[in-house]
């Protein structure tokens, strides 16, 4: 019995020893929100090939609508998405006279011809509604989500990705959602648009490992960061200005997980969210690799949550960009 006591003991010491070290580890590693951007990370340029300088966030807004589609070597996907959400953003002010709009393509550092592509819309419907952000290197979905939102002009600023597998046309759906919400402390709020309603078909066409993969993700989502939010991952977002404005200043990850840290921030915050069903659909190409993807989407939740706790990383209070 003792050397039962002895044992237990030591293994209580072990797994004291590795969350301490995990602690520790996760404390000194942590990087800093990074705002700052390269020179030519501050320009756009028109349909006639002049050089303008990005607007900023913290300006009050000049557009009903922002959308920001990062885009990493999507130079074959993104074509089909724009010319569904340009159709879309064209025909609107039929309904809504009033209604201005920008579209800002943020190209992540690709390797392709995305940045051409998305300067062919430029070139169409000139630089007020459609502009493009290339990075000098790629960030991540979420650093270049970021730079894209630190750079729009919309009182409500859409996230949305460049493979269009939400139907564009479902904003509608996440403006109710979004509209629904009250009461808009500070009028920050958001309205995620969400696949969980799609679960229990996506389950039936995946293997049990991939379903196993799906759940643990979800679980740790709930454990360490998020609750109440059924999918924190559809990349059909939308905020108010002034919700983007306090989140993205202080968002840390910049890769696959930064949606979950987007929206911890949110409830830290108590900036209220909608979670709206949409329209999606699966599209051949995506840059997500099933296992090593959610593995690495898993170490970024754990380390999210640790790095709040012993300090390593703090909310931030919005502040302008260099």
């Amino acid at each position: 019995m003792d050397c039962l006591c002895e044992i237990v003991q030591a293994l209580i010491a072990l797994a004291a020893l590795v969350l301490i070290v995990v602690l520790v580890v996760a404390h000194i590693t942590a990087g800093m929100v990074n705002l700052t951007r390269h020179e030519k990370e501050k320009y756009f340029l028109t349909a006639t090939g002049e050089k303008e300088l990005f607007p900023s966030l913290h300006d009050p807004h000049s557009r009903d609508l922002s959308v920001v589609i990062p885009a990493y070597n999507e130079e074959l996907r993104m074509p089909v998405m724009l010319d569904e959400a340009m159709e879309y953003l064209e025909n609107r002010p039929k309904q809504q006279s009033s209604f201005t709009y920008e579209v800002i393509v943020v190209d992540d550092g690709s390797k392709d011809k995305t940045t051409e592509v998305a300067l062919r819309y430029t070139k169409k419907y000139g630089a007020d509604k459609v502009r493009v952000l290339t990075l000098v290197k790629n960030r991540g979905k979420g650093g270049a989500v970021r730079m894209g939102t630190l750079s729009s002009r919309g009182k409500v600023i859409l996230m949305a990705d460049a493979d269009g597998a939400t139907k564009f046309s479902d904003i509608e759906k996440v403006e109710a959602g979004l509209n629904g919400l009250s009461p808009k402390p500070e009028n920050m709020a958001i309205a995620c648009g969400s696949r969980a309603h799609l679960e229990k078909d996506s389950v039936a066409q995946r293997s049990m490992f991939r379903t196993f993969l799906m759940y643990g993700f979800h679980f740790l989502v709930w454990f360490f960061c998020v609750r109440g939010i059924k999918d924190t991952q559809c990349g059909f977002k939308l905020f108010t200005r002034e919700a983007a404005r306090k989140t993205f200043s202080s968002l840390h990850v910049e890769r696959w997980a930064f949606d979950v840290e987007l929206l911890y921030i949110a409830q830290c915050f108590k900036i209220p969210i909608a979670e709206v069903a949409v329209n999606w659909t699966e599209i051949e190409g995506s840059k997500l690799v099933p296992f090593w993807s959610w593995l690495q989407m898993g170490r970024d939740l754990v380390s999210i949550r640790l790095r709040y706790i012993t300090g390593a990383w703090k909310l931030q209070s919005p502040h302008k960009t260099d």
